[in-house]
């Protein structure tokens, strides 16, 4: 698959099969409209192209967006969509100015002259142009004026999967993991950087890497223990993480730290890339370190038997 974020040096192929949207999660309701794309432009010798949008609409339009939790950094998102078999990923800066481009404007500007659109493919529900008017019916109204044409995804294709990226979010927030990896198609993930932490967890036999997460709006899950497994130069380990406010040591910010198992190195400033298989238990406070220690030994033991199912 090829980055492309100028379209001023793009060639456009002779046959474009295009889909747009923002994919925050790459998730199975979206995959259906990947595997959709791949799938016609294979059948018409053509290409497919995926049309997304960055920084997201809603951190550019919305004055409470920073409320907002993506669940794919752009990096993650470019990667995801590599998997699926995509062609070309063209990256359109969402600006202000770009978001008053009437429906017109786009399929004219963007879908036809840069693009050279063949067969668009849509969700039932997909929305673009300024206030969203653009949708499915004003295409079918104009398609004969743009010369491509127009599958839509239907409203029972996308449900009968019941999947959307806000449900996932929340599924997150709340702690059902096992939810959100289920409309996810794998694990969710979070990437992070390794930094000195205050060493407690070394000290009562559970030493623990301490992640900085430096993409302020990616979601982290709900507070609690999790069985994870964690990449690390190119090997995966077991481990168990906490996400939390440490309540039993007196911890006063949210963190989040990962044990990994069968491991002691050093790899402060180091990449850490961690899967969420299973919430473990919320996080709560103990009546003293010795019986936080009995109950992580006990995390450790589940954590173990929960990610040995998964191999």
């Amino acid at each position: 698959m090829k980055l492309i974020d100028d379209l001023s040096q793009f060639t456009a192929p002779a046959y474009s099969v295009v889909t747009s949207g923002t994919f925050d999660g790459v998730h199975v309701g979206h995959q259906k409209i990947l595997q959709k794309i791949v799938q016609e432009a294979r059948k018409r010798g053509g290409k497919s192209i995926v049309l997304t949008f960055w920084p997201h609409p809603r951190f550019v339009l919305k004055k409470d967006a920073g409320d907002l939790k993506l669940l794919t950094t752009f990096e993650e998102k470019v990667e995801l969509l590599a998997q699926n078999g995509i062609d070309y990923l063209v990256k359109i800066p969402f600006t202000k100015e770009f978001s008053e481009l009437t429906s017109d404007q786009f399929i004219r500007q963007v879908l036809v002259e840069k693009l050279n659109t063949k067969l668009l493919v849509i969700g039932y529900d997909h929305r673009f142009g300024k206030n969203r008017e653009g949708g499915f019916d004003y295409l079918m109204e104009h398609s004969g004026e743009y010369g491509f044409a127009i599958k839509e995804i239907s409203r029972k294709d996308i449900e009968d999967v019941g999947v959307s990226s806000t449900l996932i979010r929340n599924s997150l927030a709340e702690g059902n993991i096992h939810i959100a990896n289920d409309f996810l198609g794998r694990p969710y993930s979070l990437s992070g950087f390794v930094k000195d932490g205050d060493r407690i967890g070394r000290s009562i036999g559970f030493p623990t890497a301490n992640i900085d997460v430096p993409e302020a709006y990616k979601l982290i899950p709900a507070d609690g223990a999790y069985a994870v497994l964690v990449s690390l130069e190119g090997q995966k380990f077991q481990g168990m993480l906490n996400i939390g406010q440490r309540p039993t040591v007196s911890g006063e910010e949210r963190r989040i730290e990962v044990n990994l198992f069968n491991f002691d190195a050093d790899i402060y400033n180091q990449r850490l890339t961690i899967e969420f298989i299973k919430l473990l238990r919320t996080e709560r406070k103990f009546e003293s370190i010795e019986r936080l220690k009995e109950q992580l030994s006990l995390d450790k033991l589940e954590a173990i038997r929960i990610l040995n199912q998964q191999s």
